[in-house]
C-alpha cells in the first residue's frame, strides 16, 4: 500500500517559522565594578561613568544678581533692567541667561526650587545632557544658587534724589464738564499695564499728567491712548543742559494729548461737510459708542456711521447737548415700526408718546417722537432724553440747515433711576482698582469732590448697562459685599442691569508666608 502525501509551499513557510530562534541581548560585566549590564559605547555602567566624568565641570553653580526693590527689576548686564516676579517665566529665562558656558551642553529641563522669600536666594534646578565617551550621552542634574543683592536702578535713583527728575511728560486733557472718560481710560490702563513705566501720575483739574524717565516710554503710552480713544497729539522739547566739550544735550519732552470732546450719549449736530461725507446722515445724531473711533446713530432713520480720529480732527465740532442735560420722561404709548432694525439688530425704530416726569400734576404736555429704543421701551417705562422743546440750542451749525425742524424730544436710553435710588449707598458685588495718583490739592474743592463722586457713580452705572464697555476693563469680586449675590446682565425690564458673577475676577493677594514655589527634590538621573 502506497500513501501519497502532497507538500505545498505554504506548508514549508509555516514549518520554517516554527523553528525560528528569538535573538537575546547579550550582557557583559562592567570592567570597574563587575556589575552585569547591557553593552554600550562606554563599556561601563551608568554609576561608573558618573564617577569618572562630571559633565557639570566648568559650569557656574553660584551667581550673584542685582535687584531693585522699588521697581522689582533685575539687572541684565550691562545696563538693562528686567522686571520679573518671583518664580515667573521671565525670571527663569533671566536666570538661565546669566549662566556662562551653558552653550557647551544641552539643556533639557529647568525649574525653581522653593526658597524663603526673605532669604535673598534663588535656586534653579537644571537637567543637562552631554556627550562623554565614544558617543555616549550622559544626563545629569545640578543646582544653581543665585545670591540676590539689593541695588537701585538709575531711574529709581534719580526719582529718589529728586521726584521731579523726569525726562518726558504726557499731558492728557479733555474739554468736557465731566470725568467719565478719564475713569474709563484709567481702567483700561490698569488692565493692560500701560502706565507701568510711569514714575509719577498727577491728577489736575482738567486732566492727568503721566511722568516717564524715558522718552520711548512716553511715546509708547501715547500710542496706547490713541488705540483706546480718538485723540490728537503734539510734542515739544525744552533744553535743560548742554555740554559743549562732549557736544551732548539734555532735553525734557512734553507730549500734549487732547481727547475728542464727544462722549457717549451726547447729542450732536453734524456740520454740513461732515454730514455729506457720511452719506447725508443726520444732521442730529447720537454718539452710541466711543473706541478709537466714534459710532454715530441717526435716531430718526437708524442709519449709522463711524468717524475715526483723523476724520474728526479734520473738521472738529462739539456736541449740541451733553449727558448732563438729560431729562427723564415717562412712556405713555408706543408703536413699533415693523421691519426696522439696524446696527446688527441692536436697535429698533418705534413711535412713542412721552411726557416729562417733572410735568406730572402740573400740565398735560405730551410729546410724540421717533426713537431707536423700540426693542427696550414699553408703556409705563422711564427713558432719558434731550428736551429740545424747552432747550436753548444756540448752535452755529444748526442755523445753516434751512427748513430743518427740530424734534421736541430725542430719547437716548432707558432709565432705571427710580429703582437705583434703593441701591445707592450700598456696596456692589464688584469693585475696580485705581492708579496711584497724586491729586493737585490747591485746584480741588468740596464741590469738585462731590461732582467727581457723581461722575464716578454714573460711570459705574454705565459699566452695568453696557457689556461691550465692561469687556474692556477688569472687574474684581468685592469681598466686603455681603448682600444678595443674585445678579445678571439680562433684565426683564423690572430690575436695573447688573454685572454677572462669571465676569468678575478674583483679587489675588500673595502673603509673605505662602508657599507658592515648586520643590523638585527628585534626583533620579537617566543614564546612557
Amino acid at each position: 500500500c502506497v500513501v501519497v502525501m502532497s507538500y505545498s509551499p505554504s506548508t514549508a513557510m509555516a514549518d520554517a517559522r516554527m523553528f525560528t530562534v528569538s535573538q537575546t541581548l547579550g550582557r557583559v560585566l562592567c570592567p570597574l565594578c563587575g556589575v552585569s549590564m547591557t553593552p554600550n559605547a562606554a563599556n561601563m555602567c551608568v554609576n561608573c561613568v558618573r564617577s569618572q566624568v562630571d559633565i557639570t565641570e566648568g559650569l557656574q553653580k553660584h551667581v550673584t544678581v542685582l535687584y531693585c526693590g522699588k521697581c522689582r527689576s533685575y539687572l541684565q548686564p550691562p545696563r538693562t533692567w528686567v522686571k520679573a516676579e518671583l518664580e515667573s517665566k521671565e525670571l527663569l529665562a533671566f536666570c538661565i541667561k546669566r549662566l556662562k558656558n551653558l552653550n557647551k551642553v544641552r539643556l533639557v529641563d529647568a525649574g525653581f526650587v522653593w526658597t524663603e522669600p526673605h532669604s535673598k536666594r534663588l535656586k534653579v534646578k537644571l537637567k543637562i545632557q552631554r556627550e562623554v565617551m565614544n558617543g555616549a550621552i550622559l544626563e545629569q542634574g545640578y543646582m544653581v544658587e543665585y545670591v540676590v543683592q539689593d541695588n537701585i536702578c538709575d531711574s529709581c535713583s534719580r526719582f529718589a534724589a529728586n521726584p521731579d527728575q523726569w525726562v518726558a511728560v504726557v499731558q492728557v486733557r479733555q474739554k468736557v464738564d465731566h470725568k467719565r472718560t478719564f475713569f474709563f481710560l484709567e481702567q483700561v490702563i490698569l488692565k493692560h499695564g500701560a502706565a507701568v513705566h510711569a514714575i509719577n501720575i498727577k491728577q489736575i483739574h482738567d486732566g492727568v499728567d503721566f511722568f516717564f524717565a524715558n522718552r520711548s516710554h512716553a511715546l509708547k503710552f501715547v500710542d496706547f491712548v490713541g488705540n483706546v480713544i480718538p485723540i490728537k497729539s503734539r510734542h515739544d522739547k525744552h533744553l535743560v543742559s548742554h555740554d559743549t566739550k562732549s557736544n551732548t544735550y539734555n532735553y525734557k519732552f512734553t507730549f500734549s494729548v487732547e481727547i475728542c470732546p464727544l462722549c457717549k450719549d451726547d447729542l450732536i449736530c453734524l456740520p454740513q461737510k461732515v454730514a455729506a461725507g457720511l452719506g447725508n446722515i443726520g444732521p442730529l445724531v447720537i454718539c452710541t459708542r466711543v473706541t478709537d473711533s466714534l459710532l454715530l446713530l441717526d435716531p430718526q432713520t437708524l442709519r449709522s456711521a463711524f468717524v475715526d480720529a483723523t476724520q474728526f480732527w479734520r473738521f472738529p465740532y462739539r456736541p449740541l447737548l451733553t449727558s448732563r442735560q438729560l431729562v427723564e420722561y415717562v412712556v405713555l404709548d408706543m408703536e413699533n415700526e415693523p421691519g426696522t432694525r439696524a446696527v446688527g439688530g441692536k436697535f429698533s425704530l418705534a413711535f412713542v408718546q412721552v411726557a416729562r416726569r417733572s410735568d406730572f400734576g402740573k400740565n398735560d404736555l405730551i410729546f410724540t417722537a421717533t426713537t431707536h429704543l423700540g426693542h427696550l421701551l414699553n408703556p409705563g417705562d422711564y427713558a432719558l432724553g434731550y428736551d429740545l422743546y424747552g432747550a436753548n440750542t444756540n448752535d452755529f451749525e444748526l442755523g445753516k440747515y434751512k427748513g430743518f425742524v427740530l424734534p421736541d424730544v430725542v430719547l437716548v436710553k432707558k432709565s432705571y433711576e427710580e429703582k437705583r435710588q434703593k441701591r445707592r449707598g450700598k456696596p456692589r458685588p464688584w469693585k475696580l482698582k485705581n492708579l496711584p495718583m497724586e491729586v493737585d490739592a490747591p485746584t480741588r474743592g468740596r464741590t469738585d469732590d462731590e461732582i467727581q463722586a457723581g461722575d464716578y457713580q454714573r460711570f459705574l452705572e454705565e459699566l452695568e448697562e453696557d457689556p461691550e464697555m465692561r469687556a474692556k476693563v477688569a472687574l474684581y469680586r468685592n469681598t466686603a459685599y455681603t448682600g444678595n449675590s443674585e445678579v445678571g446682565s439680562i433684565t426683564d425690564g423690572e430690575e436695573p442691569p447688573s454685572v454677572p458673577l462669571e465676569e468678575l475676577l478674583a483679587d489675588l493677594t500673595l502673603e509673605v508666608g505662602s508657599t507658592t514655589g515648586i520643590d523638585r527634590e527628585d534626583d533620579d538621573m537617566d543614564g546612557l
